[in-house]
């Protein structure tokens, strides 16, 4: 009896193809006598948030045919289909990178599942047109970033920066990444940009030393505590024909987008008001230390600034604060502020809290409606437009994926390889002013305190 040829499966976008691609595909095939390789569709990228796509279905399916190594090329179209897939092509095996290990262990009642080991350190000459962006700092959101950067095209995450090398190595091991180092001149020069993810008094630092070094920065926000740093940061920057780009998340998601775009177009009339509400419960650590700028508005400030900001302007509106402060082992941080804002006919009551918790939506208000965002509105998927009317009411929903993270990536990353490509989604004065405001809240002007 003519024994049954061992059947493998793989699945991926394969954008821009390059060796770390072939080298899967080669080490896929490996596993047994025939390779099918699943390319995923246009739509699929979209629907499941892998962002900045370069090439066509097209060209990504001849791309695989060229490397010789597929005896089957199927297109993914949905979620759910691998299950089908490997029913209905009788698979023994399915392959995927040790990226995702872990991830599709569902499948194992199916056939078996092989996390293969990813490529590391593919030079950039083999990765065309890719990004080499490093990571400085090994906190919660640096963790967040790395799965996060895997769904956008265009960048490749294997180099990780901590001054401490036991950090840094325990990061890279956690993340299979290729390369840890704790001596900032060997790490810089491995790059083309770096993701800052460090407390944020060390944001300007770091900033301005990998400026220096002509290197791409997407820095965390708050950017920088100081109006004047965030002007000398641009400034270089600009002077260089380098990026520089607030990782704000929220500004970049597509709901976002949407519902500003709609309040700017007159779709609620003239807007008059913008309330603005972002809480998080928290009893210690970093956010709550004086000596690392920690504090309510300083840790959610930028969020219900970036609304006002944009709808409102962001040409030196008038600000006051009502902070309310509490005593801890470290000294006094706001766990609760209002700002109220005034700019161009324009007001707002923002309001920002640690430890204290309150109700995460957004209302911009119109002279002919208003826009509703509920909580957690900085994460949005979707809102109504409502009116006098209740008939007249519109409702909207959108795409929000993951963390929302590959949003501020796939941002940073277009606007590295396309030098022409505009930054309207956070402009720099719009983080100048961010960082102006969170100034005046640090130095205390115009802040009343309630303690």
């Amino acid at each position: 009896m003519r024994k049954k040829p061992r059947t493998v499966i793989t699945y991926g976008t394969f954008d821009l193809m390059h060796e770390g691609h072939i080298r899967l595909l080669r080490r896929a095939k490996a596993l047994g006598d025939r390779l099918i390789v699943g390319v995923t569709s246009d739509s699929y990228d979209m629907q499941r948030g892998k962002l900045n796509v370069r090439q066509p279905l097209s060209e990504r399916i001849r791309a695989v045919q060229e490397t010789g190594l597929a005896d089957m090329i199927i297109v993914e179209e949905y979620e759910g289909q691998k299950i089908e897939d490997i029913q209905r092509y009788d698979v023994d095996v399915f392959a995927i990178g040790s990226d995702w290990k872990g991830k599709f262990d569902y499948l194992k009642k199916y056939c078996e599942v092989v996390y293969l080991e990813r490529t590391k350190g593919v030079s950039s000459t083999q990765l065309r047109g890719t990004v080499k962006l490093g990571i400085v700092g090994t906190g919660r959101i640096a963790r967040r970033f790395v799965p996060e950067s895997r769904y956008v095209s265009g960048v490749e995450v294997d180099w990780v920066y901590n001054p401490r090398l036991v950090s840094a190595e325990s990061f890279a091991s956690s993340f299979d990444l290729g390369y840890a180092s704790d001596d900032w001149d060997k790490f810089i020069e491995k790059v083309d940009a770096v993701y800052i993810a460090t407390p944020h008094t060390s944001h300007y630092d770091y900033a301005r030393k990998a400026l220096e070094k002509n290197k791409h920065v997407l820095i965390e926000k708050p950017m920088v505590l100081k109006k004047a740093q965030a002007i000398e940061l641009f400034r270089l920057a600009a002077r260089k024909n380098l990026v520089l780009l607030e990782a704000l998340k929220t500004a970049f998601a597509p709901a976002f987008k949407r519902f500003i775009g709609l309040a700017l177009s007159g779709a609620i009339g003239e807007v008059r008001h913008i309330r603005a509400t972002f809480t998080k419960l928290v009893s210690s650590g970093r956010e709550l230390d004086p000596k690392q700028a920690g504090g309510s508005f300083t840790e959610l400030g930028s969020y219900v600034l970036l609304p006002f900001l944009k709808v409102c302007g962001h040409d030196d509106p008038e600000v006051h604060f009502r902070a309310l402060r509490s005593m801890n082992n470290e000294g006094y941080v706001d766990v609760w502020t209002e700002a109220w804002m005034k700019s161009r006919g324009c007001s707002g009551a923002l309001f920002t809290g640690l430890g204290v918790k309150s109700e995460g939506d957004l209302v911009i208000s119109g002279t002919k409606g208003y826009i509703y965002v509920p909580a957690p509105w900085w994460k949005p998927t979707r809102f109504e437009i409502r009116r006098e009317d209740s008939r007249q009411n519109e409702h909207f929903c959108d795409v929000y994926s993951g963390e929302g993270l590959r949003y501020e990536i796939a941002q940073f990353v277009r606007m590295i390889q396309d030098p022409n490509a505009t930054n309207h989604l956070l402009k720099p004065e719009e983080s100048i002013a961010m960082a102006g405001i969170i100034e005046k809240f640090l130095e205390g002007t115009g802040v009343e305190w309630i303690s």
